[in-house]
């Protein structure tokens, strides 16, 4: 069996840093780059983000939704990146954010089983269906070693509409992280105690072999982190660097020490391009601001 996602992540970090890229080819992007809005277009764009990020990178995260609309030939464009994204090195993060219950999340989270036609190491969940409707992709995960990021804490302007509600004295959003802590931590109940936390440097250095492969996504661009991540036990995926106004400083200031953060940048590396050599070095920009 592949080894655990949350111990192929903490490799990857290890050797390349903690840095994810979203690969995002929406029409105004591909226009800049001067491609066409169309399969074709979207082929050359992939093509070029791969050739040159895929080999220095820790995870690359496409957006399947910019795929999607271009039909069969954009999903035949996204399988053939993401495999050749994953020979160069890259872990790849499917952003799907799919959510549903029984056969139909099992078929969603068929994208994390090896013989799938776009197997990915991992990829964005909704629980807002509950908890339970997710174990069939927590099931596939584990036995094929993939791992999960569940929409936690995003930073969109009106998330709070339903993650600040409360259930029983919890908010939404901090069930779902303590459910993700459970998967995280077989036989840990609400009430137990939590892990210490140990002091950390930066990021690269808070993960480790125990890495969890569950992970929440909690946004860089909060105010104020209104959740305890406390004995998460994985990975936080925090987007909203660059263009979305989050900046380092705001990883340290919600995630503090003991958090192993995933940090997204999109924009700020992809309006580089289309050259390949400034692509790799808007990359290697936020990857030294990170290692700082």
């Amino acid at each position: 069996m592949t080894a655990p996602f949350g111990q192929r992540l903490a490799e990857a970090v290890a050797v390349r840093g903690p840095l994810c890229v979203g690969i995002d080819p929406h029409p105004p992007l591909l226009a800049s780059w001067g491609l066409g809005d169309d399969a074709d277009g979207l082929a050359r764009f992939t093509d070029a983000v791969v050739d040159a990020l895929a080999g220095s990178v820790a995870v690359l995260k496409p957006q399947i939704a910019f795929y999607e609309r271009h039909g069969s030939r954009g999903l035949a464009v996204l399988e053939d990146g993401v495999a050749r994204a994953r020979a160069a090195g890259a872990l790849v993060l499917l952003d799907a954010k799919r959510g549903d219950i029984g056969s139909t999340m099992d078929a969603y989270a068929d994208y994390l089983r090896p013989g799938h036609p776009l197997s990915v190491d991992a990829m964005t969940v909704s629980p807002y269906l509950g908890p339970g409707s997710l174990q069939p992709a927590v099931d596939t995960a584990r036995q094929h070693g993939g791992g999960l990021f569940v929409l936690a804490r995003t930073s969109n302007p009106d998330a709070g509409t339903l993650q600040h509600a409360l259930a029983g004295e919890r908010s939404t959003a901090q069930v779902v992280v303590d459910t993700v802590r459970g998967w995280n931590t077989p036989g840990w109940v609400v009430g137990d105690p939590l892990p210490e936390l140990g002091s950390v440097r930066d990021l690269a250095t808070r993960f480790g072999p125990a890495t969890g492969s569950f992970g929440v996504v909690v946004g860089a661009t909060l105010r104020d982190l209104d959740v305890d991540l406390a004995g998460l036990g994985g990975p936080v995926l925090a987007p909203g660097l660059g263009a979305q106004g989050g900046a380092v400083s705001d990883l340290r200031r919600l995630f503090g020490d003991g958090v192993a953060v995933v940090p997204t940048v999109s924009r700020d590396v992809l309006g580089a391009g289309p050259d390949p050599a400034a692509l790799r070095a808007a990359a290697d920009r936020w990857a030294e601001a990170l290692s700082a």
